[in-house]
């Protein structure tokens, strides 16, 4: 049994010690760790499943209230920039306050802003709370993993780890089906206020179950300039990735703002060297298993959320799926995910995280390359091959590279670790949407060209090609309302082969980055502070 590094009191300035939400009322069930585990996968759930289920709405919402593509787009960007910048801050938070206070609260807020979203009758403020929704959100992800590592000793945290691991994919990849559901047989707001009854529910079994762990050194005070400097370093580079498939890769914005977040995360860490009790110690990154633990999540989320992007048009547009009928065919990915992540965390348990974690990292290259071969008329059978394959390949590293950085973070940066992990996965699936979108679209700008003269189609302005391009690059063929038959069957082999060799392309990039992780993988470790996790006796 490990031993006990946390304690079930507060310090002057906090709230009292006599607090009856910090004393066990209900032994055997207040801080047991297994109805922990469960009250946070059910916050968690809602963080992890609005981060897709809101695609399917946005077609709905942007009929139902008048809104622009662009505007649209806010819906999801909105939401990811604010939880990508507040991610590490918050998990902070956490540990100066304690994670039970920063996941309830973080629950609550959660909850509002989406009920709010419901209520809109304006594409401002559906993107206004979008945004609540993301800070509240950032608040609540650490605080889990921070609850988890506080719990749990380190023999059963893997396992844990593993089955929080299980909730996020499941949600993720489980989000497009809830939501074609709910958008089709209810309407849009639906999306939104399924969080109300969910966020009710974790609040509730929050303040019975929870129990509020301090680390004996926990943060005292804030680094509010270092979280200025990182704040505004993250904003920067997000939407710099955000912006350039828009601006264009070339484009002095784009590059402004990539000069202006080095500089800022420059500043950042000198000024970290600096301050009494700095926002993130620069001394973690010591820890080669930590870094590499960073590294791994944002190469994960590269080939990842950068592959999945192109797949969802795949079957949409080129198979002319409905929203449901496309959520069906990833379940053999979310399937897989459910099954591996329990799995591996029993894995790393045993055998340590390097081969389960470089065997996860080629099999999603392996899946990443099979899905590059896939074209207009591959079956459901070989689709669903590459896709159980990408859920096998991805279980392993989800839950081993969580448990490699916070398990080598000390117990008082349980939090910010928790939020590096959080940051690290949105950033690269930032860059994996940015950077493999832009590989598609020089594909298909390339292609599109010749492939349209070679089909003895007329030839199109410079405005309409770049116009049938844009179409394109989202699976859509450019067909203008009265063309005939047989002109628009032409046009529609065209747009789909064109689509087809871009996210080809984009697929082959993304099993590269799969394969670089693979030695990425062999430089973690066990995490070296795992043991410092609660004794706690009720497992």
């Amino acid at each position: 049994m490990t031993s006990q590094t946390t304690i079930d009191k507060t310090e002057p300035g906090d709230e009292a010690p006599s607090a009856p939400s910090d004393r066990p009322s209900a032994p055997g069930l207040r801080g047991h760790p297994w109805f922990t585990l469960f009250t946070v996968a059910v916050g968690v759930m809602m963080v992890a499943l609005d981060g897709t289920i809101v695609a399917i709405a946005n077609p709905a919402i942007q009929r139902d209230l008048g809104a622009t593509f662009a505007q649209v787009q806010w819906i999801t960007n909105g939401y990811f920039l604010a939880l990508a910048v507040s991610l590490i801050t918050a998990g902070k938070l956490g540990d100066r306050f304690g994670h039970r206070q920063t996941f309830l609260m973080g629950v609550v807020g959660f909850a509002a802003a989406s009920g709010a979203i419901g209520l809109s009758d304006s594409i401002g403020l559906v993107v206004t709370f979008r945004v609540f929704q993301g800070l509240f959100g950032a608040l609540l992800m650490p605080a889990a993993l921070g609850l988890l590592r506080a719990t749990f000793p380190a023999e059963k945290l893997n396992m844990a780890i593993g089955i929080w691991g299980m909730v996020i994919g499941a949600s993720t990849a489980g989000g497009p089906i809830l939501g074609g559901v709910l958008v089709e047989h209810v309407n849009w707001q639906s999306v939104f206020f399924i969080n109300v009854p969910v966020g009710v529910l974790a609040v509730t079994l929050g303040v019975w179950i929870l129990l509020d762990h301090r680390a004996e050194n926990a943060p005292r005070s804030f680094d509010i300039l270092g979280i200025a400097l990182l704040s505004a370093a993250m904003f920067c580079l997000v939407w710099a990735l955000i912006k350039a498939p828009e601006w264009g890769w070339g484009d002095g914005r784009t590059w402004l703002f990539m000069a202006v977040s080095v500089l800022g995360f420059g500043l950042f860490a000198f000024w970290e060297t600096k301050v009494r009790e700095p926002l993130i110690p620069l001394a973690l990154f010591r820890s080669v298993p930590l870094s590499a633990g960073v590294v791994l999540m944002v190469l994960m989320a590269i080939a990842f959320m950068g592959g999945l992007f192109f797949v969802t048009f795949y079957l949409q547009n080129v198979h002319g799926m409905s929203p449901i009928d496309a959520g069906l065919h990833l379940l053999p990915l979310t399937g897989m995910m459910i099954v591996g992540s329990p799995l591996a965390g029993a894995m790393i348990t045993k055998l340590g995280p390097r081969v389960p974690l470089a065997g996860g990292m080629a099999c999603t290259a392996i899946a990443m390359y099979g899905m590059s071969t896939l074209d207009t008329g591959t079956g459901s059978g070989l689709m669903s091959l590459w896709f159980a394959l990408l859920g096998l390949g991805l279980a392993p590293v989800m839950v081993g590279a969580t448990e490699v950085i916070v398990g080598n973070a000390p117990m008082e940066l349980s939090g910010v670790a928790g939020g590096l992990q959080q940051a690290a996965m949105q950033i690269g699936g930032s860059l994996g949407t940015a950077v493999l979108g832009a590989v598609m679209a020089s594909k298909v700008d390339s292609d599109l060209a010749g492939n349209w003269t070679a089909a003895g189609l007329p030839p199109l302005t410079p405005a309409q090609e770049a116009q049938a391009s844009e179409a394109v690059q989202v699976g859509v063929p450019p067909v203008a309302p009265g063309t005939p038959d047989a002109i628009a069957a032409k046009i529609t082999d065209v747009a789909h082969d064109t689509f087809i060799s871009g996210m080809s392309l984009a697929s082959l990039v993304a099993a590269g980055v799969a394969a670089g992780a693979v030695l990425v993988a062999f430089l973690t470790k066990r995490g070296e502070n795992a043991e410092a996790g609660a004794g706690a006796a009720h497992i």
